[in-house]
């Protein structure tokens, strides 16, 4: 079958009416058989009947037919050709007429020799179609004869044939009524689809406010409207997040550039000894790392953002990853004294991906660490849980603001506190990366902090990872 092209409406009004089309010739074809039954089925009747009678009207002596009261049967209906005609009618075996009724004048019927005995079957009188039976007649078990009795299949026919055209005529214009509603109908159902369709014309990267109005029945076009208008919530925060992280970026980039620049025009303007040439370019030096250290943890919420990373999950011992943090950090924690307190004993195994949790822990011991007066403690649990197993990392440092704590894993975003201490480096990026991994890993993260209180940082590894 070709594809129907056009628009949506008159697709669903096409296969509507193809379905609808089959429905009626079937129901037309049933139409016509019922009635084509029952005229050959009352005409069946009727001429068994005629037999019948016949059949009881008639004896035969010495191979002759005789009707009994045959002034009656010459006066009945078989006088007529106008009103249910009966054609009855004796003869031998070789088609010799010994009786036949007024009606057939000079006509008649014929014998066919092909035909089985007690059938009924059509041939023609005259040019007319007519329904005909042929019954044997037998005396002492020799058949002498045949009783044929025939019945006009004119008027059946004609009934039939009127059918006939009133169907084929009606056909057609049945189907293009339907159609027409059908697509009326189809118009009206599909009148969401263009409120989406307008809708979503005028929807650009700049203008994501707009949203569909879903239909008033709660079906499957109120369901996609639902789901169009969820994602647009999504592109429209994904959006704003990339407006705000380029806002962010640049700003953060900016600030170490423009240090840079000051430092080399103030090289440029007169010449200088040694140990400030010295002095200055460790500065810029620093201030490059900066800008590095910042590049590298851009470019990895870039790839957390698109979700181009693949994870890896195998069995890690938790204990052991911690203790190369840990290592890692060595000379810091010698440089500030820092006593790292660990309250576990047993070996802990959790279900991860080696790389991202060791940044992910890397990023937690660099910030407690930063924010750690000298001379503190630093605290790390593990502890068993009856759905997986929790990681506590407790500092003493100068905590977190509770207002704040929805805030602090928004990329560049630092807490007041840590904005009060300038001597305190950092790009607001480490707690971001660490919430998107631990979201990717299915890591639950949380914390518990207050001003001057330290910060408690919670890590719940589920046991069905």
């Amino acid at each position: 079958m070709m594809k129907f092209a056009g628009t949506l409406k008159n697709r669903i009004a096409f296969y509507y009416i193809l379905t609808t089309a089959i429905l009626v010739f079937v129901a037309f074809l049933a139409v016509y058989s019922i009635v084509k039954i029952t005229v050959y089925h009352d005409l069946d009747r009727d001429i068994q009947t005629e037999v019948k009678k016949h059949l009881s009207e008639i004896s035969i002596q010495q191979g002759i037919v005789t009707i009994e009261h045959e002034e009656e049967w010459r006066e009945r209906e078989h006088n007529t050709l106008d009103v249910n005609p009966v054609f009855i009618q004796f003869s031998d075996t070789l088609g010799k007429v010994f009786e036949k009724s007024p009606n057939l004048k000079k006509h008649v019927l014929k014998i066919h020799p092909e035909q089985e005995d007690k059938t009924l079957y059509d041939c023609q009188l005259e040019g007319n179609q007519i329904r005909q039976i042929q019954v044997p007649l037998y005396e002492k078990g020799k058949k002498i004869g045949y009783l044929i009795i025939a019945m006009s299949l004119v008027d059946g026919l004609s009934v039939l044939h009127n059918l006939f055209i009133i169907l084929v005529l009606a056909y057609p214009t049945i189907l293009l009524i339907l159609f027409l509603i059908a697509r009326s109908i189809a118009g009206r159902s599909i009148r969401p689809i263009q409120n989406v369709i307008s809708t979503a014309r005028m929807i650009t990267r700049d203008n994501l406010k707009s949203r569909i109005t879903p239909p008033a029945n709660r079906d499957e076009i109120f369901t996609l409207t639902e789901t169009i208008n969820a994602l647009l919530d999504r592109i429209e925060q994904a959006v704003e997040r990339e407006k705000q992280f380029t806002s962010d970026a640049s700003h953060e980039l900016r600030t170490p550039l423009a240090v840079i620049r000051g430092t080399l025009e103030v090289l440029q303007r007169k010449p200088r000894s040694v140990e400030e040439y010295n002095q200055k370019i460790s500065h810029c030096i620093t201030e490059v790392d900066r800008i590095n250290s910042m590049i590298e943890q851009l470019l990895v919420l870039a790839r957390l953002e698109n979700q181009k990373q693949s994870v890896t999950l195998e069995p890690l011992v938790l204990n052991e990853i911690i203790s190369a943090c840990w290592t890692h950090f060595d000379a810091k924690i010698l440089d500030k004294q820092i006593q790292i307190k660990e309250s576990y004993t047993d070996t802990f195994e959790v279900a991860s991906d080696r790389y991202f949790l060791t940044i992910i822990l890397h990023n937690l011991v660099s910030n407690a660490l930063k924010y750690s007066p000298e001379k503190s403690t630093i605290e790390v649990a593990i502890q068993p849980q009856p759905q997986g197993t929790l990681l506590c990392l407790k500092d003493q440092g100068m905590g977190i603001n509770p207002t704040e704590w929805a805030t602090v894993f928004q990329p560049f975003y630092r807490s007041k506190a840590a904005q009060d201490q300038p001597e305190i480096k950092g790009h607001g990026l480490g707690l971001s990366i660490v919430s998107r991994l631990c979201e990717l890993l299915g890591i639950q993260i949380s914390l518990d902090s207050k001003e001057g209180g330290g910060t408690s940082i919670f890590l719940f590894f589920p046991a069905e990872n």
